[in-house]
C-alpha cells in the first residue's frame, strides 16, 4: 500500500457539473494554479450530472410553476422566479465565452432551443396560471410568454396532449419559446476535456475516504485508488466538495462547525421514457404540472423532449422512489450514516414535521405501472402502456438544517456550505443545481477567495457580462446577452424576441 503525499492548490472531489464549473473558472481566472479532480466513478458526469439522471430544463423559471406562489391576497410572488432566471442566464453567458473562445466546441451537442411550458387543469389553477403569467409577462426576463385556455390554440401548442381528451375541465397553459433542454452529461465531459488541455490532473476511480486540516491550515486528503485499494496522501490549500449527494458524509469529515446540524434525506427519481418514434415527434416542448400536495418541489409532473446523443427523446416523471443510497452508486447505509450526535436533533425534528412528505414517498414507491400510466395519461389521455419504459434517475439528497423556520427544517435549491477561513467548500442541495452553477461558484469565490475579487473582477466581467448587475433593471445589457448567448449557441434558430 503506497503513501504518497502531493501537494497542490485546489482539489476537487466529484466529476460532475460543478466541479467542472469551478475547474474552468479558476482555470481562466489563474491558469498557474495547480489543480487536482478525484472522482470515484471511471469517467465524468456519471452521478447527478448524467443526462439521464436529471431532467435537461435549463431552469429559467419559465415553467416551473413552483418558483411563482400565491400570496394570502391572491397576488403573485415572482421573486424566486426573477433570481432565478437571472442566474441561469449566467451560465449561458459562461458557456458562450467558452464557445466564442474555441474552449469548447459544438453547442448544439449540450443545448437545444426548446419551448418551455406550464400546463394546469382545473379552475382554481387556471385562474392561478394567468395571475402568474400576468405577473411574469410584465417582466423583461419573461417577455415573449404567452397564454392560452383556448383549445384549438392549445391542440396547435401541445397536439399529443390535447388529442382525444374527453374531458370537460378547464384546461390552461403558458408557452414560451426561449427555453432550453440542457445535456449536462454533454457539458460536463466537454469542460473536463478542456481542463485536460490545461494540465489539469483529473483522476478517475480515485475514492477520497477522509481529510483533516494540517498545521498550516491546508487540508490532507486521504484518496484510495479504487482498482488496487492503495492508498495516497494530497494536500491542498483550497478543497471544494462537490460529489453530489456524496458531499454531506465529506463534509462531516471536514469536522467544520458549519458541517454540523446538518441533514440529508434521500429522494430518487424514476422516469418513464417513450420506446415509439412515432409519439416522440408529435411532441416538442418541456411541459410542467402543478405539484401533487404533499410532493417534494423535484416532484413536479413534467412531460419533457430531450435531446439526448443527437436524439430526440420524450419523458414523463419524475415519480419518487426512496433508497436509503446518497448516490445512484452509493451504499445502503448512506442515511443511517449519516446521522451523527450533533444532527440526530434536527433529522427527528424533520422526520416528525415531514409526515406527509413521507407518506408520499411511500404511496408513490408502491405504485404499479398502471398506476403511473393513469398519471400519464392526465398529460396524454390515449397514451399506451407497451409505448412506455421506467428508468430510474439519479438520487438527490434534500437539505434538512435547523432555520428561523424551526428545527429539522427540510430545504429545497442549492447551498454552498463553507469554513468560516475559505479553506473549504460543499455543496450540497438538488434542483435548479446544474443551471445555476455558474452562480454557486460566483458565491463560492466571495465566501472562500474574497481578496481575489477585486482583481479577478474584469475577467468576471468578460466571461460573464451582466456579472454584479441585475438584467432586469438593465434592458439594454438584457437585449445584448440575449442576442449573444442566443447567437454563440444555436438558439437564435426561433424567432428573436425584441425587448423594448
Amino acid at each position: 500500500m503506497s503513501n504518497r503525499e502531493t501537494k497542490t492548490d485546489v482539489i476537487l472531489i466529484g466529476a460532475g457539473i460543478m466541479s467542472a464549473t469551478l475547474g474552468t473558472l479558476l482555470k481562466e481566472l489563474v491558469p498557474a494554479w495547480d489543480i487536482k479532480v478525484f472522482e470515484k466513478l471511471e469517467s465524468a458526469g456519471e452521478e447527478s450530472s448524467n443526462e439521464w439522471n436529471n431532467a435537461g430544463t435549463g431552469h429559467a423559471a419559465l415553467c416551473e410553476l413552483n418558483y411563482t406562489t400565491e400570496r394570502p391576497d391572491g397576488s403573485i410572488d415572482i421573486s424566486k422566479a426573477i433570481k432565478i432566471n437571472e442566474q441561469f442566464q449566467l451560465s449561458t453567458q459562461f458557456w458562450s465565452y467558452l464557445v466564442n473562445r474555441k474552449l469548447i466546441k459544438n453547442p448544439q451537442e449540450f443545448i437545444m432551443p426548446l419551448p418551455h411550458m406550464s400546463m394546469v387543469q382545473g379552475e382554481k389553477d387556471v385562474t392561478f396560471l394567468k395571475k402568474r403569467f400576468e405577473a411574469l409577462s410584465n417582466n423583461p426576463l419573461f417577455q415573449g410568454m404567452e397564454f392560452s385556455d383556448d383549445p384549438a390554440k392549445l391542440m396547435e401548442w401541445i397536439p399529443l396532449i390535447m388529442q382525444d381528451r374527453q374531458s370537460k375541465e378547464a384546461i390552461a397553459a403558458t408557452k414560451i419559446d426561449t427555453g432550453t433542454d440542457v445535456n449536462f452529461g454533454a457539458l460536463t465531459n466537454m469542460l473536463f476535456d478542456h481542463l485536460k488541455t490545461k494540465n489539469v490532473d483529473i483522476k478517475y476511480k480515485h475514492s477520497v475516504d477522509n481529510m483533516k486540516r494540517t498545521d498550516d491550515g491546508s487540508w490532507e486528503l486521504k484518496v484510495r485508488n479504487v482498482d488496487n485499494g492503495s492508498v495516497e496522501r494530497h494536500t491542498a490549500k483550497f478543497v471544494f466538495i462537490g460529489g453530489g449527494g456524496g458531499s454531506l458524509h465529506l463534509l462531516q469529515k471536514s469536522g467544520i462547525p458549519e458541517g454540523k446540524h446538518i441533514g440529508g434525506f434521500p429522494v430518487s427519481g424514476i422516469f418513464m421514457v417513450c420506446n415509439n418514434p412515432e409519439v416522440v415527434e408529435q411532441h416538442n416542448a418541456k411541459v410542467y404540472g402543478k405539484a401533487k400536495v404533499g410532493a417534494p418541489p423535484m416532484s413536479v409532473p413534467h412531460l419533457d423532449t430531450r435531446f439526448i446523443d443527437n436524439k430526440k427523446s420524450l419523458l414523463f416523471g419524475p415519480f419518487a422512489g426512496f433508497s436509503p443510497k446518497f448516490l445512484k452508486t452509493g451504499s445502503m447505509l448512506d442515511l443511517v450514516t449519516s446521522v451523527k450526535p450533533n444532527n440526530l436533533l434536527t433529522m427527528l425534528a424533520a422526520g416528525a414535521k415531514e409526515m406527509s412528505l413521507t407518506k408520499y414517498l411511500i404511496q408513490q414507491v408502491m405504485l404499479s405501472k398502471e398506476q403511473r400510466m393513469e398519471e400519464l395519461k392526465e398529460f396524454i389521455p390515449n397514451a399506451k402502456s407497451e409505448d412506455w419504459d421506467l428508468v430510474v434517475a439519479g438520487q438527490r439528497v434534500q437539505v434538512i438544517k435547523d432555520t428561523d423556520a424551526g428545527k429539522g427544517t427540510l430545504q429545497f435549491g442549492t447551498e454552498v456550505v463553507s469554513a468560516s477561513d475559505g479553506s473549504i467548500a460543499a455543496l450540497l442541495g438538488a434542483s435548479p443545481g446544474a443551471s445555476t452553477a455558474v452562480h454557486v461558484m460566483l458565491e463560492v469565490f466571495k465566501k472562500c477567495f474574497p481578496e481575489h475579487i477585486a482583481e479577478w473582477e474584469p475577467k468576471l466581467k468578460e466571461m460573464i457580462p451582466s456579472y454584479g448587475m441585475s438584467l432586469m433593471e438593465n434592458p439594454e445589457l438584457l437585449n445584448e446577452v440575449h442576442s449573444s448567448t442566443a447567437e454563440a449557441l444555436g438558439l437564435s434558430k426561433k424567432k428573436e424576441l425584441v425587448y423594448s
